[in-house]
């Protein structure tokens, strides 16, 4: 009797150790901005970005799993250019009243080793759900000396078609392909 509440204990130890083992965290919204440049007439590059970003990541690093739920607001794209933000959140690109949030949903994560490289999921924008991969070329965590709690960040890109999610304005003149460099920090909750 005494091995089997022996061996019980253990495997509700083992048990718990497993549940702790994912770590939930919030995406703070006043350090992460999904930025994309975008061509112009071939001429310039524009580059924008959205300054309302929600949601949440979990992440378990032995187990090499997680998930990622990202909302952003289109109606916060700043290109520092009033007119272009205008048109942009009108019905030729983004239409926002119709389309009034963008969401990205991971599928897996991957790892190379221990290092977070990538993260697949599907990107939902302008009513339209595409798988997109988010390549991570940096990927750190550290105990906020401020916060006094896990923070954890990431550099992340990406690249995809415009046009592939219905957003085709000024196609060919405008060269549909869209660069993503993302910047994102998360707070363990």
């Amino acid at each position: 009797m005494k091995h089997k509440l022996i061996l019980a204990s253990l495997l509700a130890a083992s048990a718990a150790n497993a549940f702790a083992a994912t770590e939930s965290y919030t995406i703070d919204p006043n350090h992460t901005y999904p930025s994309f440049e975008a061509d112009h007439l071939g001429i310039s590059v524009w580059r924008g970005k959205f300054t309302k970003t929600s949601g949440s990541v979990t992440l378990d690093r032995e187990a090499k799993t997680g998930s990622l739920d990202i909302k952003i607001d289109p109606n916060s794209i700043d290109f520092g250019h009033a007119k272009m933000d205008d048109h942009a959140k009108g019905p030729d690109l983004f239409d926002v009243q119709k389309y009034p949030e963008i969401t990205y949903k991971s599928k897996s994560l991957k790892f190379d080793g221990d290092k977070l490289v990538a993260v697949e999921g599907d990107l939902t924008l302008h009513g339209v759900t595409k798988p997109v991969t988010l390549t991570i070329n940096k990927f750190k965590c550290i105990q906020h000396p401020m916060l006094k709690r896990e923070v954890c960040g990431a550099d992340a890109t990406a690249e995809f078609n415009r046009s592939d999610f219905g957003i085709s304005y000024g196609i060919p003149k405008f060269a549909p392909g869209v660069k993503l460099a993302i910047q994102v920090e998360a707070v363990k909750s």
